[in-house]
């Protein structure tokens, strides 16, 4: 599950490396209105706007976190995403919701996959999720929990394992993201963590073939 450490510090990224070289190309007192309209989210400290209740995939079902547990940001404009985390809840469902809810739970996932496959959306792929306990992967990262316990095989059931696999070949597109074990990685590798999730009875080789299959399912269609 996610992790329990402050990542509330901004740090000055792309966005400001944009602005700076638009400002430099043309001269501050020269950019058009319209131009400054159009860059204005991009500084730092400014976020875009978002639709209430919007999904970044298909079918999911949003419910928010609280904003104690996440950072705003405007990825992939101020922090690239190359990867995917793999979480589990270690619990059901419902009290994965209700941590990520809690302010005090200082930590939430973007997405987390029932046994049933039903998707919930919790923190949008525009902003940093604490989930990885480490600053640096929080940044360039998407994470995915499942419902269940890792020491319960029977909770990665089918519907889990290919909603997910839809789930993380979405993100993977969107992204860029190759899909393999360098890129779409478990909470326990996380440099510094103290998780062991997904655990030893998550289907590695069977998870990365249906996240390949339903990544090329969608480029040849």
């Amino acid at each position: 599950m996610g992790e329990k450490k402050s990542d509330s510090d901004r740090r000055i990224g792309r966005r400001a490396l944009l602005i700076g070289g638009a400002a430099a190309a043309v001269g501050t007192g020269l950019l058009a209105r319209d131009e400054l309209a159009r860059l204005y989210w991009r500084l730092p400290g400014v976020r875009r706007a978002r639709v209430e209740g919007a999904v970044d995939f298909r079918g999911a079902r949003w419910v928010a976190a609280s904003e104690a547990n996440f950072r705003w940001a405007d990825r992939p404009d101020d922090y690239g995403v190359d990867m995917v985390v793999v979480h589990v809840t270690q619990g059901d469902l419902g009290s994965a919701v209700k941590a990520f809810e809690d302010p005090g739970h200082k930590a939430a996932a973007h997405y987390i996959v029932g046994k049933d496959g039903r998707v919930t959306q919790m923190v949008r792929e525009l902003d940093v999720a604490y989930h990885a306990g480490n600053r640096s992967y929080n940044e360039r990262s998407v994470g995915i929990e499942h419902e269940g316990f890792v020491d319960r095989p029977k909770d990665f059931t089918d519907a889990m394992y290919a909603a997910s696999a839809q789930l993380a070949a979405a993100v993977c597109r969107r992204y860029g993201i190759p899909v393999d074990r360098e890129h779409i990685i478990g909470h326990v590798e996380v440099p510094g963590t103290d998780h062991t999730d997904p655990g030893e009875h998550w289907d590695w080789d069977r998870y990365l073939r249906l996240v390949a299959q339903a990544h090329a399912a969608t480029a040849a269609s």
